[in-house]
């Protein structure tokens, strides 16, 4: 064994039991190794895997899975485990198409429990098994692991409400590294400081509560009630927040000790009821790159192992620094703009935004909900915020958007980042869904930009706005143009014909106005000429435009990067029917499915919103105009035919 690695001859937990301490070591050397070089070609989430290989193998040391059962909050954290159930050989393919996936995935083993990808959910699932086991009387032990960032999200809170409450058996692995994507705020982070850092804690935790039994002081405490006990313990007692809920608390206890964490776990999955196992861990242990810039390294692109400098090519903007700028240059000229984040202000492009108005500047942790509402009471006390996350953690604070933004008309500006498909991150994190939810809220205006000039002046117009506007946009660069130095308000509702013919007219929006573009020219090579159509507005939508399109072309085709189910086609649809137009109609857009992870570039091809693929589905459909010219009957649907039937159940 000595000759090869070690984690050659790791195909399941159970081969974790064998290995005395030494080789221990040697396997979490050799997983960081093999961390560090995938993740340099394939980009992924460094930091947080590093920060976890010790508390893993603990882990699965203790337990037997798959029969227990992880639950991985977020599941970004779980290359490790991958690697040692079984996809040690295709993990080369690591949010590749078709490679193993960068979170868990039922799917792909019956080691992944549950699919994850968003914060602080784990708890409840953990809780729904556990009390699943209960009623039909299994015995696996259910554990869910949450980083101390995915606890300030309300979801966790509610959970450990409801776990103390109930008292079902679990354990909860709470990994304590001080971070989310960024450092974390908040009151329960400083808790957890205080409790990860006094060394009163390790000393004192096993035995206070006997001392207090045994002594004359802790005697007559006794005597005169337990409060006064309680109270003591408070002052004490690490983990007193936890107990008072209902758990059972252990540690702080080192998260890169393999041994303690098998023997924490060990002892909690033999308590008679819920437990918090509090491991305190370092996000990127064991590459100096990552630990000394884990906020860089937490979702980083492939990058050099020797430098830790990522392999950026030159090119346009991207449009989260389109964003960033224009943002700074609105907030120089009104002092009543503040901007809000949801524990992302990197990956949003805030951070520059708190640097030049730290006083303007909220980040308010993982609290979507939270940070909805707390934007709507600035709103109301006479700021102007502006509120930006990504587009699928959006759908998370979808009811205060209703009911504490839009239903009071308030000016709340929303800025969704990586709208649309986002490639490697795969389904929990691709914004499709974004304009269907959105177009269904009253009062609420929604813009996308097709380039970086535009989403500086739909930026100006949203500020310029008198209640809630959403601006979406993608993942990536941007097309090349430069930003407005006087950046313009874009009237409501208006559209921008970009090119005129007379056949063919695409409503695009978005990132997807360029690949109309590039249909158009490939359909100009087979003698079809199409108009574009920039629509800019998802809502309102340009009923004056839509009728002119309409009333000028053979074919209408709206395209889209987002579900064809209730999104700016959909809105078209509509528009014709208000306007009694008739024009043949095709719609392009992400299909009704979860999409895969994959390059952007296979995946726009898959779901059709490649230009080339446009292109085909246009013709198609032109052909099929040509045959369709005489009517046909359509017989009656057989589903009809029976009155009275039940559907089943």
């Amino acid at each position: 064994m000595s000759s090869e690695r070690i984690l050659d001859h790791i195909s399941s937990p159970a081969d974790l039991r064998e290995l005395d301490d030494r080789q221990l070591a040697e396997l979490s050397s050799e997983i960081r190794d093999l961390l560090v070089n995938t993740v340099s070609k394939t980009g992924g989430h460094l930091a947080p895997n590093l920060g976890v290989v010790e508390l893993t193998l603990g882990l699965h040391r203790a337990l037997d899975c798959p029969t227990d059962k992880i639950i991985w909050d977020v599941g970004h954290q779980s290359y490790v485990h991958k690697l040692i159930t079984g996809r040690q050989d295709g993990f080369d393919t690591l949010r590749q198409y078709g490679g193993v996936c960068g979170f868990p995935k039922r799917s792909e083993s019956p080691y992944d429990t549950f699919d994850t990808g968003h914060a602080s959910n784990s708890l409840s699932v953990a809780l729904g098994l556990a009390e699943a086991r209960e009623a039909r009387g299994g015995h696996e032990n259910i554990v869910a692991v949450i980083g101390d960032g995915s606890m300030t999200g309300g979801m966790a809170f509610e959970a450990l409400n409801h776990i103390g409450h109930q008292g079902t058996p679990l354990v909860i692995i709470l990994n304590d590294n001080e971070m989310s994507i960024a450092q974390n705020v908040g009151a329960l982070a400083s808790y957890l400081a205080r409790v990860r850092l006094d060394p009163r804690y390790n000393r004192l935790r096993d035995d206070v509560e006997t001392a207090l039994g045994k002594t004359k002081l802790g005697a007559a405490m006794v005597a005169a009630g337990e409060a006064a006990k309680e109270s003591v313990k408070q002052l004490l007692v690490p983990g007193m927040l936890f107990e008072e809920l209902g758990l059972k608390y252990v540690g702080p206890i080192d998260g890169h000790d393999v041994r303690a964490v098998q023997s924490a776990v060990a002892r909690a999955i033999k308590i008679d009821g819920p437990v918090i196992v509090h491991a305190v861990t370092r996000k990127g242990a064991g590459y100096s790159h990552a630990e000394e810039n884990p906020d860089a390294f937490h979702g980083v692109s492939p990058f050099s192992v020797d430098t830790g400098k990522t392999n950026s090519s030159s090119g346009p903007m991207s449009y989260t620094e389109a964003f960033s700028t224009s943002l700074i240059a609105e907030a120089e000229r009104d002092e009543r703009i503040v901007a809000i984040t949801a524990a992302m202000p990197s990956g949003t492009g805030l951070d520059r935004f708190a640097e030049r108005f730290p006083k303007r500047f909220f980040d308010v942790g993982i609290a979507e909900q939270h940070a909805v509402g707390f934007a709507a009471g600035l709103a109301l006390g006479g700021r102007v915020p502006v509120v930006a996350i990504y587009s699928t953690f959006m759908q998370r604070a979808y009811d205060q958007l209703i009911m504490d933004v839009a239903l009071q008309n308030l000016h709340v500006v929303f800025c969704l980042d990586r709208a649309g498909l986002v490639g490697e991150d795969g389904p929990t994190h691709h914004g499709v869904f974004d304009l269907t939810y959105l177009r269904s809220i009253p009062n609420l205006m929604v813009m996308a930009p097709a380039d970086e000039a535009e989403l500086a002046n739909m930026l100006h117009t949203a500020l310029a706005a008198d209640g809630p506007v959403a601006i979406r946009y993608p993942r990536g660069r941007g097309v090349g143009v430069e930003l407005p130095e006087e950046p313009i308000v874009l009237e409501a509702g208006h559209a921008e014909i970009r090119r005129r013919g007379s056949d063919v007219v695409f409503l695009a929006v978005g990132r997807m106005v360029g690949v109309a573009e590039g249909a158009a020219d490939l359909l100009a090579d087979e003698d079809v000429a199409a108009s574009v159509v920039n629509m800019r507005w998802v809502k309102p939508i340009d009923l004056e435009t839509v009728s002119w399109a309409a009333s000028n072309h053979r074919l209408l085709v709206t395209i889209e990067e987002n579900t064809g189910l209730g999104g700016m086609g959909s809105g078209v649809l509509e528009g014709l029917a208000d306007l009694d137009a008739t024009i043949p109609v095709l719609r392009l857009a992400v299909p009704d499915c979860f999409v895969t992870h994959g390059a952007m570039s296979r995946l726009l091809s898959d779901v059709g919103l490649d230009a080339a693929t446009a292109k085909g589905a246009v013709l198609g459909r032109l052909l099929g105009l040509e045959k369709s010219d005489s009517p046909q009957t359509i017989e009656e649907p057989s589903h009809g035919a029976t009155p009275g039937r039940r559907h089943p159940r």
